[in-house]
This record gives structure tokens, sequence and C-alpha cells, in this order.
């Protein structure tokens, strides 16, 4: 009797626990914890990020939020970023795989100089040419969008560059490899670093100019800090452009349930990268006019002194077809498919 009398509150307290335990349900709203190292006033977050997160809660009924950390706020570096959504530390990163050097060999297909048209045309052709061969370079993480950006200027704080001749000597931020190469050939004195160090490098004097693109000019206030900016035609290739990916955690991914799944799915691919590319285009403008409100001055660099930038960079492009096919993969091959996809 006393033995029973013992039980029964110790069974009523454990049914109390089991009922009291939080039970998943179907309807359990999902945050995504986002990271990138651009400032929260950037285009990035502003134009990409946040509408892209909107659209997947809108999609999700409200089930998919996402919670963004800008600049770096959930610690590293930007270089770390894409083993921070391979590990997990964060559940989708805005990154740039050209800050590891040599780890996206054939990504850099679209870093090559001169290789981009536009932001939205090149990000959809990356798409296309990314997922059929760099898979490899990407196991790990689950990406959902590639893109580029619209193309690099020349930003100097002392000196107007016009010619090649005006780059001799300068040194100049470069943000990948390939742009470090370029910058040499074109017989600048390439310093590879991080967008978020530009800024305060150029105020120092450690750089004399920087390779960015418009889009981040006024989020970094680069325009604060230079005097020039120095454009190339635009009847011509871009003269640098980097490639960004949107990659998520895979086990992330896996643990959703198949709706919200497929709210993802329909917010990766193609035409999402290329949507990315367009918002990087139309941010062009908006860069831009920081730079002339600053009254500072610009120059637009004539097809045919851009063409001789272009004789003097093919040694990047040999180079690279020699590296990556050094590699195991049929360098010339993935040349001319990166090409062509950016050609139709």
């Amino acid at each position: 009797m006393k033995t029973r009398n013992l039980l029964t509150p110790l069974c009523a307290s454990v049914l109390m626990t089991l009922g009291a335990a939080p039970v998943q349900a179907a309807d359990d709203v999902v945050t995504l914890r986002v990271h990138h190292f651009l400032p929260p006033s950037s285009n990035t977050q502003l134009k990409f990020l946040e509408p892209w997160c909107a659209k997947i809660s809108a999609e999700s009924a409200g089930r998919l939020k996402c919670q963004i950390y800008p600049a770096m706020q959930m610690g590293g570096t930007p270089p770390q970023l894409f083993d921070q959504a391979k590990d997990g530390i964060a559940d989708i990163v805005w990154a740039l795989p050209g800050y590891q050097a040599g780890r996206f060999l054939v990504t850099e297909a679209f870093e090559l100089p001169f290789m981009g048209i536009s932001g939205e045309k090149s990000s959809r052709a990356l798409w296309t040419y990314a997922t059929k061969n760099a898979t490899d370079e990407y196991k790990g993480v689950r990406p959902l969008v590639f893109h580029v950006i619209s193309g690099m200027a020349l930003h100097t704080s002392k000196k107007q560059v016009k010619t090649m001749d005006d780059l001799r000597g300068l040194k100049v931020r470069a943000p990948t490899r390939l742009a470090t190469r370029m910058l040499t050939a074109l017989g600048a004195t390439p310093v590879p670093m991080p967008v978020p160090l530009v800024t305060e490098s150029l105020a120092k004097g450690v750089i004399d100019g920087a390779m960015i693109p418009w889009e981040v000019v006024p989020a970094m206030k680069v325009q604060d800090v230079v005097k020039y900016h120095t454009e190339t035609d635009p009847s011509m290739p871009l003269l640098s452009t980097s490639a960004f990916v949107l990659a998520m955690n895979p086990a992330k991914y896996d643990s959703l349930p198949p709706e919200l799944k497929k709210v993802i799915d329909a917010n990766s691919g193609a035409e999402v990268s290329a949507w990315a590319g367009k918002v990087w285009d139309d941010a062009t403008l908006t860069g831009r006019q920081s730079g002339v409100d600053h009254k500072n001055t610009f120059y637009m660099v004539p097809a045919e002194e851009v063409k001789k930038w272009q004789k003097a960079s093919e040694s990047v492009t040999a180079e690279w077809v020699k590296e990556v096919t050094a590699k195991g993969h049929d360098g010339q091959k993935l040349l001319a498919e990166a090409q062509a996809l950016l050609n139709n």
C-alpha cells in the first residue's frame, strides 16, 4: 500500500513533465542565421538579403525567418564565411570564394580579366557553369545562388588613372588572386585585402587606390577618402568582377520539412542568381552618385586604351588555363564554356 502511494505521485509528476515537454509542431518557425561581411547599410543587405528573406518568409506563411548578422557579427573573418556554412556556425552565408586564393579554381573562370558583360547576364551564366563544373568546390554546402558583381572601377586618392602608364607603381587593392595578377600585368603593385579594410587603408596611405565595385563605395564611405574614379568604356567587357555564393548548411536544409525545402528551392537557381546580379547592376548608379555628390573627378577609359589593357592581361588567362589543367581539368574547355555562356 505504501509503495503504491509513493509511486502514484511520482507517476503523476513524470506525466506532467512529459506533458510540458515541447513538441515540434508542423507550423513551428525556423529562424535561419544569415552571415555576411558588409555593413547593414550595404546594398547587399538592403536590396538582396533582406528581400530574399522577406520572400521566403512570405512564401512559407511566416514559418521561415532570417536573422541577418552583417559585418561579421558572428565572428571570424570574411575568408572564413564559406567554412562557417560548411561547419554549421551559420545557416546561410553570403561569401566571396575568391577570398580563399586557389581553393575555387574552376569558379575563377568568371573572375578572369574582361570576362563579364553585366551582373544579371553573367550571374545566370555562372549558375549554369558552376553547377555543372564546380560541384567539387562546393562540397559541404548547398549553393542557393551564384552571382557576380557588375564589374570593378578603380578609385584612387592622389592620382587619376587614365592609361596603363598611370598605374605603374601605384599600390592598388586587389579583391582576388586573379585581380592581383591582372593588376601586376597592368603595371600596378597589387595589395590583396578584403573590402572591409579598404577605407582605412586608403585613409592611412597603405594603398593608393582600390579595385572595387561601385556597389560597396557608399556603404564603405570610400568616396570620402579618394579623389578620383576611373571607369572603362561600357561597350567593352567588364574590367574585372568577382563571383559570390549564397550557401546554406546542408544539415540545416535537410532538417526542414518538405514544404519548407520547396520554398528554399523555389528561391534558388539560375533565375534567382540573375536577379541577384541585376541588384548589383542597379546599384551601380547609386554607388556612382556618391562620388558625384562628393565632387570627385571621373574618367572613362576609351575603348582603344581598354584594348591595350586587355592585351596586357592575356597572360593572366593563359596562366589560369595552365594551372587548372595541371589540377586535372580541361582548362581550355572550361574557358570556352564560360565564354559561350556569357555570349549567349
